[in-house]
């Protein structure tokens, strides 16, 4: 649905709400729709021509007359408004907003999520990743916030290994492991992701061409 206008957006949503069995009523205090059903929780929608935080703090802000709050917008148009859209509902989930779209061409209302008290599930794999990183890497070596390149504990690891490498030359990676701490230095060589490593003889290895312009004593 192109950008238009948010009364365009209230007829097709009055209509899917009474569809359902409510009274509809525009503007009643500080709400864009209300609707009523005998036995019912009120339902109430606010209306915008597009995703915005004034909507979601509009929206959240009626979540003190009614745990039944919907967000209605135009219906996307393109493979990157799909993607921003489903962004936006996600984020209404965790509001515990719902998310209605209305589209363009017949006012059709979809329903793309009802509120409901969100629970984020905990994933330990993702936990556990972020723990052992931080535990990991020696220092506070990059700026919150900033973009390029981020300095990892492997990049880290990378580092130690190579420059003993560049101070002792071809060097086995138990003996590695043991002067540097870092116990997967083998593992590290020999899967070589930055290309700075090279193995030379049977458990072996040397820095590159490339691993030794960067890192020469």
């Amino acid at each position: 649905m192109a950008r238009g206008r948010e009364t365009d957006l209230y007829h097709p949503v009055k209509s899917w709400l009474e569809g359902l069995g409510y009274e509809v009523k525009a503007e009643i205090g500080p709400a864009d729709v209300v609707a009523l059903r005998k036995g019912a929780e009120p339902v109430v929608v606010e209306l915008k021509t597009g995703f915005s935080l004034t909507l979601l703090q509009q929206a959240v802000a009626r979540q003190s007359v009614s745990d039944w709050v919907y967000v209605a917008v135009p219906r996307w148009t393109g493979r990157a408004g799909y993607r921003a859209f489903k962004g936006n509902v996600g984020l209404c989930k965790r509001l515990g907003l719902g998310v209605l779209s209305v589209r363009a061409e017949d006012g059709f209302v979809q329903v793309h999520a009802d509120p409901s008290e969100f629970r984020p599930r905990k994933s330990k794999v993702r936990r556990d990743r972020l723990l052992s990183e931080f535990a990991r890497r020696s220092g506070d070596p990059n700026t919150g916030g900033s973009r390029g390149q981020v300095m990892t504990a492997y990049k880290q690891d990378c580092a130690r290994i190579a420059a003993h490498l560049a101070a002792h030359g071809p060097s086995k990676g138990a003996v590695i492991a043991k002067a540097t701490g870092v116990e997967r230095a083998t593992r590290i060589m020999y899967h070589n992701h930055l290309g700075w490593f090279a193995r030379v003889d049977t458990g072996l290895y040397d820095l590159t061409e490339k691993g030794r312009a960067e890192h020469a004593p």
